[in-house]
């Protein structure tokens, strides 16, 4: 998918767009996707090239599920391959407890669809309401005019340099967002870090979602495309540290599970593995300011949490949704912006916190006995998120369609 532009060597080009979103997965492809159905003009940048990866344990939970219906893709990844999950096992030193999910809120079945499914899913979605896609495209600041409000971007690709003209732009670009650090968006709430995640992919027979507690250590399953699995494991920052030393990421992340979670390492040996080991280190918790004069953040660019609750797609989808109602009020009177903008931040905010306060506390790793009722505590949450979204006017939708002109600038590979 490409949004195609053509000059003379070391001609600056220019691009405009109502919207430019900076970052074209979970979090950019679904704003898009709300504002082209709002008949707004939308231009996503991405650096990747699609069909692509990205780190993810991308489990999504009822509240995402029920998003992703909103939108319209989960046939399409049932579809493409994702299996409908509808069993969760949870072992610990406690026991162990096994459930079905039940029907609530127009679901009763969860998905872990790789992401490079996942992405194009919600970006062909996005296309298909009008918006355009520039892939291979780096973003190198965002533009302001005297007053510091946001007038689009400055990037280049491998022709040169490009000016993309906007009435307002969208930092989709994740935790290292180069649009919250070109508009200076500033940390309001920050937690302690000290989370680590490993995962690899694992054929065998997967028919539902595992989690395994041990002390120090929170692994799990999440059955994907293919016969596979992702298997993960989240401990401290210093135990993924004190097991990778002087070994390579599989013999750690091997080790790791051998010690912590033998039942669960058995099942998963090296024959087994489909894919390297990957994850981060350290994995932090904070929210920054989502809004200012002419752009906004969404998804990581402006919250990120642990990934012990894997809430992360779905949260990414939450705020997809809400910032897309603020800016189309924005966009068409521009009069409410600073209220409408100030509303997804607050509203953002208000819907993530308890989830939030949950992710921290278990990120911490207490006793089994607190760390299971956290969890208890996480899946109340998860479900009044979950009914809270599904209660929702759907966003709105325009009658128009994209002009010729901008259907042709768009091309699905």
């Amino acid at each position: 998918m490409n949004a195609r532009h053509s000059a003379s060597p070391h001609e600056v080009r220019t691009a405009t767009a109502d919207v430019v979103i900076v970052g074209s997965r979970v979090a950019g492809a679904a704003t898009a996707a709300h504002l082209a159905r709002a008949g707004h003009d939308v231009l996503m940048l991405d650096r990747a090239r699609f069909p692509s990866d990205t780190i993810s344990t991308h489990v999504i939970a009822r509240s995402g599920m029920v998003l992703l219906s909103r939108l319209g893709v989960v046939e399409q990844l049932v579809e493409q391959g994702a299996p409908p999950i509808r069993r969760v096992e949870f072992s610990s030193g406690l026991g162990r407890l096994d459930r079905v999910i039940k029907d609530r809120y127009g679901t009763d079945f969860v998905l872990a669809p790789r992401r490079y499914a996942l992405d194009e899913a919600i970006q062909r979605t996005a296309l298909a309401a009008g918006a355009r896609l520039w892939e291979g495209f780096a973003m190198d600041g965002v533009r302001t005019d005297a007053t510091g409000r946001a007038t689009g971007v400055l990037g280049h690709d491998e022709q040169g340099p490009v000016v993309v003209r906007a009435a307002h732009v969208v930092g989709a670009d994740g935790l290292s967002s180069r649009v919250a650090r070109s508009v200076g968006a500033r940390p309001t709430m920050v937690r302690p870090s000290s989370g680590a995640c490993q995962y690899a992919y694992f054929a065998g027979q997967w028919d539902a979602i595992e989690y395994h507690l041990a002390d120090g250590v929170f692994a799990g399953v999440f059955p994907t495309h293919g016969g596979e699995a992702c298997v993960w494991a989240i401990t401290s920052e210093e135990m993924a540290r004190r097991h990778r030393h002087r070994r390579s990421a599989e013999e750690a992340f091997a080790g790791l599970l051998s010690e912590q979670v033998p039942a669960l390492a058995e099942r998963v040996g090296p024959e087994a593995q489909r894919a390297p080991v990957r994850g981060m280190l350290r994995m932090p918790n904070h929210f920054r300011e989502a809004h200012g004069p002419g752009w906004s953040l969404v998804g990581d660019a402006g919250y990120h949490r642990d990934a012990i609750t894997g809430h992360g797609i779905s949260d990414a989808l939450c705020q997809a949704e809400l910032a897309a109602a603020a800016i189309d009020a924005s966009l068409r009177c521009p009069s409410v912006e600073e209220q409408a903008l100030a509303d997804y931040e607050r509203t953002r905010d208000r819907l993530s916190r308890p989830i939030f306060e949950t992710t921290v506390a278990l990120a911490a790793f207490p006793d089994q006995p607190t760390f299971v009722g956290l969890q208890r505590r996480l899946a109340l949450e998860i479900d009044e998120l979950a009914e809270e979204l599904h209660q929702r006017p759907l966003p709105r939708a325009a009658p128009t369609h994209p002009s010729p002109e901008r259907k042709a600038e768009t091309h699905v590979h």
